[in-house]
């Protein structure tokens, strides 16, 4: 057999690839770390806020053009003023307990308080699919006249760009949600903000209660697990270049080559024989001159 080290040239390919698994590695676990510390930060504002005292609107939401400071994300607020259920709009591809269906979004216009005129929408809660996906089943009507809605304020979500039948919508964003109401929305110009309200209650209650919006998810996922795995991948593969550097460097015997001090002779079983035979001569030579009586060889195995 022939001698099997590797060339420098096949080296530098194998260092280069571990290196290159490694730097990836290590970039995919940080890329966890970052989404498992954004995860934590989302659950503690959560768990600080969901719980709260309610408080009026005009503490957390000034008026018209606010927009809502990430600690106060799901926080409890109540706000007075009517809903324009004609203005009503459905939320797409949301489903509540894995059951398909919509949020029904109505605006809501405060008539108390310092925040009065600030249009917002609220998420007053969902309802199945109707005879198809492209429908709602009846939609429960608000209360009528001045209510009070106590809810939880959630900053709007990006505009989705997908496309949704009339009236409905695939993001809750407070203009794309008012600009597919019936009337457009023109109306509420200037007087928006930057958060909805997804609703806990109402005073007074309505005649048909919709289903309730999901309490928020607190599960931190799986984020700092694929952290760790991502580590260990890149300690393996150092760890294996430099395990694979050592064996070859390191002095062995295999199947007839000799290997002593990085230099490799290789010897084949009839030659190795035929030395061991020269070996024992000499060896009776040198005995029959120091006058000891020479010993017969056995040449059965030859």
């Amino acid at each position: 057999m022939t001698d099997a080290h590797r060339t420098p040239r096949e080296w530098a390919t194998l260092a280069v690839a571990v290196v290159l698994l490694t730097v990836v590695c290590l970039l995919a676990a940080r890329w966890q770390w970052h989404r498992y510390h954004v995860r934590e930060e989302a659950i503690a504002v959560v768990e600080s806020n969901y719980e709260s005292e309610p408080v009026p609107l005009e503490e957390v939401v000034t008026g018209p053009g606010d927009e809502l400071d990430e600690a106060d994300v799901w926080r409890q607020v109540t706000m007075t003023g009517t809903y324009d259920p004609d203005q009503t709009v459905l939320l797409r591809n949301r489903p509540v307990g894995g059951t398909p269906g919509f949020h029904v979004l109505v605006p809501f216009e405060v008539t108390e308080g310092s925040a009065s005129g600030t249009v917002l929408v609220v998420d007053r809660g969902f309802v199945t699919w109707g005879e198809d996906s492209m429908s709602a089943a009846a939609i429960p009507d608000p209360p009528e006249g001045t209510v009070e809605v106590t809810g939880h304020l959630r900053e709007d979500e990006p505009a989705s760009d997908r496309q949704a039948p009339d009236h409905q919508v695939q993001a809750i964003s407070t203009d794309q949600v008012l600009s597919e109401g019936a009337d457009g929305g023109d109306w509420a110009d200037g007087r928006t903000t930057g958060a909805y309200v997804a609703l806990v209650s109402e005073d007074p209650a309505p005649q048909t209660a919709l289903v309730p919006v999901p309490e928020p998810d607190t599960d931190p996922g799986s984020h700092l697990s694929y952290t760790v795995q991502w580590i260990i991948f890149a300690v393996g593969a150092v760890g294996g270049f430099i395990v694979l550097v050592r064996r070859e460097r390191g002095p062995s015997i295999v199947a007839g080559n000799l290997t002593t001090d990085g230099e490799s002779v290789t010897v084949a079983p009839r030659e190795r024989r035929r030395r061991d035979e020269d070996d024992e001569d000499a060896e009776i030579d040198s005995a029959v001159g120091a006058g000891s009586p020479p010993q017969a060889r056995d040449t059965s195995s030859a």
